[in-house]
C-alpha cells in the first residue's frame, strides 16, 4: 500500500467503526460475554492443571531431586494426622494475584529445564544453594504466605509446644519474623555450603 493511500485506509476504517452493525447490540454483548467466559474458564483450567503435584514432578529434575527428599521422611509428607502438603501447597499462593505472580516466576524457572542447566543430579546440586536462596527470599518477601495457609502464630497452642518451640514462636511473633526464617530444610535437604546465617 502506498503511503498516499494510507489516509484513505484510515478513513475507511473509521467509517466502518461508525456504521451500525447488522448485528444487534444484545447479540454482540451476549457473544462477547460468552467468549469471555470460555476464555476465562480455559485460562483458569490451565492454571489449575499446572497447580497439581503430578505436574510439578512431571520433569525428572523435580521428581528425582527435591520430590524424592520430600517424600522420604518429612513431616509434610507423612505425619500422625495424615494431612499432606503437596508441592503447590508450599510453593503456590492460594490468592489469585499472588498465584499469578508465582506462575510467571515459575515459567522463568522452566528455563533451567529447557536450557539443561539442572538436568543432571550433579548440575542440580551445583545450583542447589542458589535455587534455595531464591525460593527462601521469595517466601520471606511474601511473609511465608503459603505456610500461613495452614499455620498461623495466633492459632498455635503454645502451651502444647515444647519449651524451645514455644520460646521461638513467641520471639518470632515479637520480632515480626516469618516461617522461612527458622524453618529452612523442613521439606527438603539443606544445600551444601549454606551460610551460617541461613541455618
Amino acid at each position: 500500500m502506498a503511503s498516499s493511500d494510507q489516509p484513505g485506509a484510515i478513513k475507511r476504517l473509521w467509517r466502518g467503526l461508525r456504521t451500525p452493525s447488522r448485528f444487534s447490540l444484545g447479540f454482540l454483548l451476549i457473544t462477547g460475554i460468552a467468549a469471555g467466559v470460555v476464555l476465562w474458564g480455559g485460562f483458569n483450567t490451565l492454571v489449575e492443571m499446572t497447580n497439581k503435584e503430578a505436574f510439578c514432578i512431571s520433569c525428572h529434575e523435580m521428581r528425582d531431586n527435591v520430590y524424592k527428599e520430600y517424600s522420604e521422611n518429612t513431616i509434610h509428607y507423612t505425619n500422625r494426622t495424615g494431612v499432606r502438603a503437596t508441592c503447590p501447597d508450599c510453593h503456590v499462593p492460594k490468592e489469585w494475584w499472588p498465584k499469578m505472580k508465582r506462575k510467571i516466576q515459575a515459567s522463568r524457572e522452566l528455563y533451567g529445564k529447557l536450557a539443561g542447566t539442572i538436568d543432571t543430579r550433579e548440575k542440580f546440586e551445583a545450583k542447589r544453594l542458589q535455587l534455595a536462596q531464591s525460593e527462601w527470599a521469595r517466601m520471606k518477601a511474601a511473609d511465608s504466605l503459603e505456610c500461613r495457609n495452614c499455620h498461623t502464630l495466633t492459632s498455635m497452642d503454645k502451651e502444647k509446644q515444647k519449651p524451645r518451640a514455644k520460646k521461638s514462636h513467641e520471639l518470632a511473633a515479637k520480632n515480626n519474623e516469618t516461617c522461612i526464617d527458622c524453618h529452612k530444610g523442613i521439606a527438603h535437604h539443606k544445600p551444601k555450603g549454606m551460610p551460617e546465617d541461613d541455618e
